[in-house]
């Protein structure tokens, strides 16, 4: 009975075996066809999506190079061909998918193209359809041709052979004619892309409009590139639900196909990737070949099985079954074994008797960077510093009766870093001859570099800390929350003449006088404020300053500042305060304020007197020229008396002059006025000075090359005061150039920003030890000490006023001779009123 059951067994797990056989292999074989189908819409989604990529960064390519070419010609007030063409030329380089670029006016007329025939064709714009609104693109349908001589006007071609995709765009130019830039994209170019991506695929693409049209297909696809599809499912059941997507079932091609497809991001167009189902699952199908021979030879070992089984079943049963049950006990102890000698953190090693080490467990190769079985056969004591061999050959003593043996030893790694272990042995005993002998050594070491190496670290940084704070120059101190001294350091106690053995341990402030106290305690209480608003992680920090009682019985000028010093629980430990004598600082601070105050006094006397002096100087000055003028008109008939009135009046005009430079450096030194700074185009100024020195330019015979530039030249200045500085420049320029010279006034805006102006004349130049000298009062070139030279004022005045307007001037000798001056004046924001010298 027992062995009849046991057969009946077997014949049943033979019989389920093989039937679970044959339902593994058809759910392996659904599984398999399932996964070439979804590995199929995988690669054809991917396809789809690479082409619509492609197609739609074509035409935001163009799209991009339409706004561009939009932009400049916006600009220009008219659409010049011969401008427009070597653009449209060199904007096309580099784009293959475009066939021409054209510029088209209302009327349909090519304005400019990059084919040169097209230009001067005019096309029928019905063709194109409406225009896009300005500043708008419109992507056309696929239309019939080659360029835009193909749109002429005349029926359009019966059969489709050679099509292009128009991409639209309206400008309007700076004088408010509407132009049609106009891209033809290729298509054929997107289709090459697509014969290129499907290379090696048995795959067909295409692209289509929203509309159904195809724009592009691969060659094995027979229908027309303009043809429309709209009875395609993509269009009947999947948009615009949809934008992306795949199936199983009718496509472009007659049969069942897997077919994905993918709309465009940002235009009309789609893409789908179609594969016929059959030539999908051809790999499926080899494979099941391969798969019911695998399942037949399965099957008849299976069977083979059982006859064996129930031959030796009766026999052998029993002792399988035992044996079995011991080898699983055994080998799931081993594993257990194992797993937990690998998860430990801690290195765990077995040696003979004499210390040799039979075993180690994975955590010495993380420790050691060498194999496990590169330790077999070594001591322990070869592997550390030589310092501690002794400690651990003695953890090995067979002699000794101790149980367990601890030591701390220190291994150098191969990257001559120290690795520091604390180390536990155990020896092991063992019946041996019929005696417990010892047989070797079972131990583990714990790794704890990285605490000893914080503790070191830890240690040295306390040790720098201290020495620090004792070199410090500042008098540093620190107290508790309760207000008694914890440290303080050699300058703390120099400052104060108090030992730290009298102070540590004691409250504070018992030197202080009750009212500095109280206001020290008041700063305390704001800083823990402070620190519970912030928080702790912040730290919380104080400055304020007082005056406290040094060592020398003086009261200091000192700047206080406290931190808070948080403790390892997130509390307060207590309260580090540092002192800085600022007192030398706030007595120079006082007296470089009180010789301020003097200065500002002297100086301001001093404008006073020269300026009412001036003015005193200017009544007689008026009479003398006044008189010299009368002279002039009542002597006309003696020359020696209108000579002599000529030189008074010449003189008085002098001294007239010298006087009025007088008042104006007097403005500039008593800094009493205001400069009133606008933004002014200077290019106005410039020509408004040179209308009123005309007369002296046409005296001279002078030519001007005036050199402005087209776009204004705005700075923030006060024009009443610019001007005199142009006007000042350019009569100097006027009064050292020879008779019939040439003179050069050039400004322009600098890379900067800067407003940049330069006068050069032809005149005798300026010595280069003196080029910076000119700008200082009563200081004349030595080159025009002869007679034409003025007060030396001039110069002074004028780098006064751009100096005010935060500018700079400067002279140079030209390249051909004669002298240059630049103004050079920064870039304002916004108007501003500013305290200026007059």
């Amino acid at each position: 009975m027992l062995r009849q059951a046991s057969n009946r067994i077997v014949l049943l797990a033979g019989g389920l075996l093989a039937a679970a056989l044959v339902l593994t292999l058809v759910s392996l074989a659904w599984y398999e066809r399932r996964e070439a189908l979804l590995s199929t819409f995988e690669r054809s989604e991917l396809l789809a999506r690479v082409l619509s990529d492609h197609a739609t960064g074509s035409v935001e390519t163009s799209s991009l190079m339409l706004r561009t070419l939009a932009e400049t010609i916006s600009q220009q007030s008219h659409a010049e061909p011969n401008r427009l063409q070597p653009m449209l030329s060199n904007s096309l380089q580099g784009l293959p998918f475009l066939r021409s670029l054209a510029v088209l006016d209302p009327q349909g007329r090519v304005l400019a193209s990059s084919i040169q025939d097209d230009v001067g064709h005019v096309i029928d714009l019905k063709r194109l359809g409406p225009w896009p609104a300005v500043g708008a693109e419109r992507l056309h349908s696929l239309l019939a041709g080659r360029g835009l001589a193909d749109l002429a006007p005349g029926p359009a071609p019966a059969r489709v052979t050679v099509t292009m995709l128009p991409l639209l765009r309206q400008v309007r130019t700076a004088n408010g004619a509407n132009l049609l830039l106009v891209a033809l994209i290729n298509p054929e170019t997107l289709a090459t892309y697509q014969q290129l991506t499907m290379a090696g695929s048995k795959s067909i693409a295409a692209l289509m409009s929203y509309e159904g049209q195809v724009v592009a297909a691969t060659e094995t696809i027979s229908v027309e590139p303009s043809a429309r599809l709209l009875t395609h499912p993509i269009y009947t059941d999947w948009l615009p639900k949809r934008e992306h997507g795949s199936y199983v079932g009718a496509g472009v091609l007659p049969g069942e196909q897997v077919v994905a497809f993918r709309v465009s991001r940002t235009r009309p167009l789609l893409v789908s990737v179609e594969l016929d189902l059959s030539t999908a699952l051809q790999g499926w199908r080899d494979n099941m070949l391969w798969l019911l021979a695998f399942g037949a030879g399965a099957l008849s070992l299976i069977a083979g099985a059982c006859v064996i089984a129930l031959r030796s079943l009766s026999v052998r049963e029993s002792a399988r079954k035992a044996l079995d049950a011991a080898h699983e006990q055994v080998a799931w102890r081993e594993r257990e074994l194992q797993v937990l000698l690998k998860s430990l953190q801690e290195l765990v090693f077995r040696t003979d008797a004499q210390g040799a080490i039979t075993y180690v467990n994975a955590r010495w190769e993380v420790l050691s960077q060498e194999r496990a079985e590169q330790a077999i056969g070594r001591h322990l004591q070869e592997l550390v510093e030589p310092a501690g061999r002794k400690q651990v050959q003695a953890l090995f003593n067979p002699d000794d009766r101790i149980g367990i043996r601890t030591a701390a030893i220190t291994v150098r790694a191969a990257s001559g870093e120290l690795l520091y272990f604390d180390v536990a042995v155990m020896p092991l005993f063992g019946p041996v001859a019929g005696r417990n002998t010892l047989i070797g050594f079972a131990g583990s070491a714990i790794d704890v570099t990285d605490r000893t190496n914080s503790r070191q670290r830890l240690q040295q940084q306390l040790a720098l800390t201290g020495v620090l704070l004792e070199m410090s120059p500042l008098p540093v101190a620190m107290y508790d929350q309760h207000f008694n001294y914890i440290s303080l350091n050699q300058a703390w106690e120099q400052f104060t003449g108090l030992r730290r053995g009298d102070v540590i341990g004691k409250p504070l402030g018992r030197s202080l006088l009750a009212s500095d106290a109280a206001q020290h305690r008041e700063q305390d209480k704001k800083l823990m404020a402070q620190a519970k608003v912030q928080g702790m992680a912040l730290g919380g920090q104080l400055r304020y300053e007082a005056q406290l009682m040094g060592a020398d019985g003086q009261r200091h000028d000192v700047l206080i500042t406290k931190v808070l010093v948080p403790d390892e629980n997130g509390g307060v430990r207590g309260t580090l305060c540092t002192l800085m004598d600022v007192t030398e600082f706030r007595n120079a601070e006082r007296a470089t304020r009180e010789a301020r105050d003097v200065a500002q006094e002297t100086s301001r006397a001093k404008s006073e007197f020269v300026a009412n002096m001036s003015h005193e100087l200017r009544t007689p000055l008026q009479s003398i020229l006044g008189f010299s003028e009368l002279g002039l008109k009542k002597a006309r008939e003696h020359a020696s008396l209108v000579e002599m009135f000529g030189e008074i009046h010449a003189s008085g005009q002098r001294m007239l002059a010298l006087v009025n430079d007088l008042l104006d450096v007097a403005k500039i030194e008593s800094a009493v006025g205001i400069f009133e700074l606008e933004r002014t185009d200077l290019r106005g100024l410039v020509q408004q000075v040179l209308r009123e020195l005309r007369p002296l330019l046409d005296q001279r015979h002078l030519k001007l090359n005036l050199q402005l530039p087209d776009q204004p030249l705005a700075a923030q200045v006060d024009a009443v005061r610019f001007s005199q500085v142009l006007r000042n420049v350019l009569a100097n320029a006027i009064k050292f150039s020879p008779q019939g010279g040439l003179l050069r006034l050039s400004a322009e805006r600098s890379a900067n920003g800067e407003a940049h102006l330069s006068v050069a004349d032809q005149g005798p130049g300026i010595p280069e030890a003196e080029l910076e000298k000119i700008f200082e009062a009563f200081v004349q070139s030595s080159q025009t000490k002869d007679g034409a030279g003025g007060t030396g004022l001039g110069l002074a005045i004028c780098r006064k006023i751009v100096e005010v307007h935060g500018g700079r001037i400067y002279a140079e000798n030209g390249v051909g001779g004669g002298a240059v001056l630049h103004i050079v004046l920064p870039p304002r924001s916004s108007p501003d009123s500013q305290m200026g010298s007059f």
